[in-house]
């Protein structure tokens, strides 16, 4: 067999380490864990984690951390500086002017008595961190539904309600759309999030909001998120961000989404 010969080696795939499971089914991928003291990995982990050119899924924790050494990161640590915060979220799309519902925070009792200046009922109030899968997010219909609103969130964030029985998720991974499909909420629900009962549809998602999402994620520098689009009298709205997404639209779709990653990271796609 000459050095030349296609069989003369075998082919070198490309492996990457890991922090958080998501990854662990990855054959290319070395899981190692997320460890609360860095002193409680292995010395061979702690020179794994030193020498790699970049770490996947480091936790909000460790992506500051390898941010400030210089260390790359998937997702990148301007993707976990967003996570389930949509105080930040808004902020980024108002100072980048991405189209947003009009959106308000509150703090403090003598700026909560002000609300209804800016906002006439029905309107959305969310806890603004911490939730996920359509859980903190109400419809505000009245006085009464505002304080009770209130009464179990001490920062109000509140925002223009869009009425729509729908709404877009798109997947972006790396700097592409892998995975784009319609929500539409249960019946008597203003959500239209999966957790909450929603139901995927798999038709073509409209070029315009596809175009708007990965305009959205190049420019807040985002490379791993499902961002949701609402369309409203005709226009296409940012509802947020989601890093923690499920993965119930992949398999709606057929879509191995271990297979997916581990296509994206031998091919240097992420």
């Amino acid at each position: 067999m000459t050095p030349d010969s296609p069989n003369s080696k075998a082919k070198t795939v490309r492996q990457v380490i890991a922090l958080e499971a998501r990854l662990r089914q990855c054959k290319n991928v070395v899981t190692l864990g997320v460890r609360t003291n860095f002193s409680d990995y292995s010395r061979e982990e702690m020179d794994l984690i030193r020498r790699a050119d970049k770490i996947f899924y480091p936790t909000t924790f460790y992506a500051e951390l390898f941010d400030a050494m210089g260390k790359k990161t998937f997702p990148s640590y301007h993707t976990y500086k967003c996570v389930q915060d949509k105080i930040k979220q808004t902020a980024l799309f108002d100072l980048l002017q991405i189209p947003h519902p009009r959106t308000r925070v509150f703090y403090g009792k003598r700026q909560k008595k002000g609300i209804c200046d800016y906002f006439d009922f029905p309107f959305i109030a969310k806890i603004p961190r911490g939730s996920a899968m359509g859980r903190g997010v109400y419809l505000i219909r009245d006085q009464e539904d505002l304080q009770a609103y209130l009464s179990i969130s001490n920062v109000a964030y509140i925002q223009d309600y869009l009425p729509s029985d729908r709404d877009m998720r798109v997947v972006i991974i790396g700097d592409q759309v892998v995975h784009a499909y319609w929500r539409i909420a249960p019946e008597g629900d203003f959500r239209s999030n999966v957790a909450v009962g929603a139901t995927i549809n798999l038709d073509p998602v409209p070029q315009n909001a596809l175009e708007l999402a990965v305009d959205t994620a190049r420019r807040c520098q985002w490379n791993d998120v499902g961002i949701d689009i609402v369309q409203y009298k005709g226009e296409f709205f940012i509802l947020e961000a989601n890093m923690k997404y499920g993965r119930e639209g992949f398999r709606k779709a057929g879509i191995d989404y271990i297979r997916l990653m581990e296509h994206m990271i031998e091919n240097g796609q992420i």
